[in-house]
């Protein structure tokens, strides 16, 4: 902001580089667990590996929690006075 940026830009800025992640994160997960649902077969009972709705619910819940922990930095960020910020650098 201290370089002309609007507040929106740098909320948007934070929440888009956490959404990347929370991203590549969830696509790592559900590709990883898709591989090792031959390995867990034996330890589930009475649920198939491949539970649609756990393959749904989990990343969605985790996407959840990721927006909210990466929406108070940001949130944060936009109140900060551009010449404190400024000064600390």
């Amino acid at each position: 902001m201290a370089l002309g940026a609007q507040r929106k830009t740098v909320f948007g800025m934070i929440l888009g580089q956490g959404d990347k992640l929370t991203g590549l994160g969830i696509a790592i997960g559900i590709l990883t667990a898709l591989a090792l649902t031959h390995l867990m077969a034996s330890f589930l009972y009475g649920i198939p590996a491949t539970d649609p709705l756990t393959f749904v619910i989990v990343p969605v819940f985790l996407a959840a929690v990721a927006l909210f922990a990466c929406y108070l930095p940001a949130r944060r960020a936009t109140h900060v006075d551009p010449l404190i910020a400024l000064r600390y650098e």
